[in-house]
């Protein structure tokens, strides 16, 4: 599969990122892969640029060190993309995982991962933490692993799932739900994000197939109440570029829209536990 939309910026910070992943771990870089919204459902204006490496070993300190520096420089700063000057940039925020093979194949749940970068760890690393993470126990590891085996495009090594594990249906299921209490508690200050990620986790549950955030958005749109659909629409249009980012008008809404999506999604998850699910498996949504 190919970037949509491709531009050079973004080529050019994966030739970078592929450039420090060679040389930090050398021939023990077995494979990385492009992921996410670049593959599903298009690049947004507040799209990260995601990356899933697989390594034979793990990095060392300061091979941690290296790879943070350097990605601090490589990655655009998120809130920049708040700035309106530098709508011409087309590069991204850069969201980076490595895990070393033997910790997750053969399959065991929770998985864990060796190194991670992400702009909300930015000031962790700018300021000397390398290892800026409370665990490296990673429930959600479930989800991105099934995502780049469902989609991807492979900048190096083969296919991924000759490198990744096909993650069981259960583990897929209850890692989905698993942060929804800490997700919640970001409603307030990550309000879009929150939305959009309860909207993707309850078309999952609901239908067993992955969607992008626009396309999650989409389908609980045509299940939720009238009066919570403002704030769904609001939440992807914002995502989209169609709209800025406020609450405000929409502020007393908001919170009772997220508590009805945790409503369905739990209110599925009930239902599954006294389902057999041994010929069930995720998808990519059509």
């Amino acid at each position: 599969m190919s970037l949509r939309p491709e531009n050079n910026e973004v080529e050019q910070q994966i030739a970078a990122c592929l450039r420090l992943l060679k040389g930090v771990l050398g021939q023990d870089l077995l494979g990385v892969y492009v992921y996410g919204s670049s593959i599903v459902g298009g690049v947004q204006k507040y799209s990260d640029l995601d990356l899933f490496v697989v390594s034979r070993r793990a990095t060392t300190h300061d091979e941690k060190a290296t790879l943070g520096t350097r990605l601090v420089s490589i990655s655009r700063d998120f809130f920049s993309l708040f700035d309106k000057d530098a709508d011409q940039d087309l590069s991204r925020p850069v969201e980076l995982m490595i895990v070393v093979q033997s910790e997750i194949k053969p399959w065991r749940y929770p998985p864990t991962f060796d190194f991670q970068y992400g702009d909300w760890l930015r000031k962790d690393f700018e300021s000397g933490n390398v290892e800026p993470w409370a665990s490296k126990i990673m429930p959600d590891l479930a989800l991105l692993i099934t995502q780049v085996r469902l989609a991807h495009k492979t900048i190096l090594g083969p296919a991924p799932d000759q490198l990744l594990p096909q993650v069981p249906y259960d583990d897929f299921m209850t890692a989905s739900v698993k942060e929804l209490d800490s997700l919640m508690a970001d409603i307030g200050f990550d309000t879009r994000n929150v939305l959009l990620t309860l909207a993707r986790i309850w078309s999952t549950v609901e239908t067993d197939a992955i969607r992008s955030k626009s396309d999650a958005a989409a389908w609980v749109l045509d299940r939720l109440p009238m009066d919570f659909q403002p704030v769904m629409q609001r939440a992807r249009a914002v995502y989209l570029g169609e709209d800025d980012e406020h609450w405000d008008d929409l502020e007393s809404l908001v919170q009772p829209c997220a508590d009805f999506m945790v409503g369905k999604i739990r209110e599925r998850m009930a239902k599954m536990e006294d389902s057999d699910h041994r010929q069930r498996t995720i998808t990519l949504a059509s």
